[in-house]
């Protein structure tokens, strides 16, 4: 699968986080999320590895407990069944990769 970088294909995941599955294969999905200022991610868990790359902004993780500040060219491993929440301090983009698949984040066949 090949993909190239567009603004089409965002869906929001909640409130001002949205998601864009960028490519998957069998082992792993690539998705790349915009977040905006303010918003956040619950503490929460699942079975994936999850591992992300911070493009742009700031954001602040608890990860098993642990505090974690990231910014541009920051980069973490969470591993399945950790959890894990997140705060967007300011507006952000991510890459994330997910291994197994997160079907969940499968696009919608229309």
């Amino acid at each position: 699968m090949f993909s190239k970088d567009d603004e089409d294909g965002y869906t929001e995941l909640v409130p001002g986080i949205s998601i864009k599955t960028l490519v998957y294969g069998r082992n792993t999905l690539t998705a790349k999320f915009k977040l905006k200022k303010g918003s956040s991610l619950p503490m929460h868990s699942h079975p994936h590895e999850q591992t992300g790359y911070l493009i742009s902004g700031k954001m602040e993780f608890v990860i098993a407990g642990e505090q974690h500040t990231a910014e541009p060219g920051d980069i973490w491993c969470i591993g399945g069944d950790i959890d894990h929440s997140a705060e967007v301090l300011e507006e952000s983009v991510v890459i994330e990769v997910f291994s197994p698949v997160r079907e969940d984040y499968l696009p919608k066949i229309q």
